[in-house]
């Protein structure tokens, strides 16, 4: 739930990034599928928890809804970016991409869904940690 150490060295996301892809499909196929309206808000992670609440309440194993998880993540992620100015890098020790707060702190929200999904973290939480730290 908690940004890593600023250690690891964070090279930049190249401009077509990844992870704003992933959240802009997230976003479509929840307004398609679920219709659910996602508005890059704060308050709009709250509603991305109790979807992961429920996917994980109906018990897939985790390798199946994954890719879902991803996205969730790179959505809460561009919600920080959007409301804080963050970058989206890379590590060298995490496949996935962080972000980068203007105050340096680094972010993982792809590792974030992944334990709100084990009922251990909340998208919710750490945006409101990310916004609230600048």
């Amino acid at each position: 739930m908690y940004p890593p150490p600023a250690y690891p060295p964070v090279l930049p996301v190249p401009a077509d990034s990844r992870p704003a892809r992933w959240a802009a499909d997230t976003v479509a196929a929840l307004r398609e599928g679920a219709r659910l309206r996602l508005d890059y808000t704060a308050r709009s992670l709250w509603r991305v928890d109790r979807v992961i609440d429920e996917i994980r309440r109906d018990g897939p194993p985790y390798e199946a809804v994954r890719r879902v998880l991803r996205g969730f993540g790179a959505y809460a992620g561009e919600v920080v970016v959007r409301h804080t100015g963050a970058e989206w890098r890379l590590t060298d020790t995490d496949p996935d991409p962080c972000l980068r707060t203007p105050d340096g702190r680094l972010w993982t929200p792809m590792d974030e869904a992944r334990r709100a999904y084990e009922g251990d973290g909340s998208l919710g939480v750490l945006c409101r940690e990310a916004i609230g730290g600048r």
